[in-house]
């Protein structure tokens, strides 16, 4: 699991752009569900609270996609490993995973 994320942290989160995009996908409350597309991983957003990350490969001559690594996280925890990872790279962080899980309504 942690070589995946590590993998992700590293291949998405590599300027200040990508990493303000993958927050606002995280965090925006009104997408309930989806999925971000980035280079190599997909985040889906099951709900508001549960992600999976994992690596997707499509080959266009015959139109089959490959998985491989998927690992779900709890929203807190995405926060937390991506702002971590923005902030070593001085990237300006919008905000740690600690009041994530405090905006969350019940429903």
């Amino acid at each position: 699991m942690k070589e995946t994320l590590s993998n992700f942290l590293q291949d998405e989160i590599s300027d200040q752009e990508f990493y303000d995009a993958i927050y606002d996908f995280i965090i925006d409350q009104n997408i309930r569900s989806g999925e971000y597309e980035g280079n190599i991983f997909i985040i889906k957003k099951l709900d508001r609270l549960n992600f999976v990350i994992f690596e997707e490969h499509c080959y266009r001559e015959d139109k089959q996609r490959e998985i491989y690594n998927a690992i779900s996280l709890f929203r807190k925890d995405i926060l937390i490993a991506i702002n971590e990872h923005a902030h070593k790279n001085g990237f300006i962080v919008k905000g740690y995973g600690s009041e994530s899980n405090e905006v969350i309504t019940s429903w």
